[in-house]
């Protein structure tokens, strides 16, 4: 059985919904699955699971919120390389190139994404609540 961690920041509530969508998604692919907020979450949730999926909002213009997800994110991104990863966030303006760049960052990082990132815009709906669950799928599969 694989583990699959889904760690997230979330302001306004529509991050976390799709966070609980990723981890039914898992679970319903056979993982054991735990869903953190990113202020509960440590470096050794990285190296117990399998796989990753991690939540954040668009934040400023367009960019990963940098109180408590960001220097999060940049503190585990080496120990991600070869863990299956996804991306899921929701956005309120723009057009979600906060996730193109977040997902060249992870590029970067020497990240292999299991798919394109996730995103909402505002809160989500059925079907970003449907690629959600698909995402936990793909992570756990």
């Amino acid at each position: 059985m694989s583990k699959v961690a889904v760690i997230y920041w979330s302001q306004s509530g529509n991050t976390e919904a799709m966070a609980e969508a990723v981890a039914e998604g898992a679970r319903k692919a056979g993982a054991e699955t735990a869903c953190f907020r990113v202020d509960s979450a440590d470096a050794s949730i990285i190296s117990d699971a399998d796989g990753v999926a991690l939540g954040c909002p668009a934040m400023g213009s367009e960019e990963l919120e940098d109180g408590e997800f960001r220097p999060f994110f940049e503190s585990i991104a080496p120990s991600l390389a070869g863990k299956k990863v996804g991306l899921f966030g929701s956005y309120g303006w723009g057009d979600g190139t906060w996730m193109k760049n977040w997902e060249a960052e992870c590029a970067g990082f020497g990240i292999t994404l299991v798919s394109d990132g996730v995103i909402a815009n505002n809160a989500p709906d059925a079907d970003a609540l449907s690629a959600c669950e698909d995402l936990g799928k793909a992570i756990a599969g």
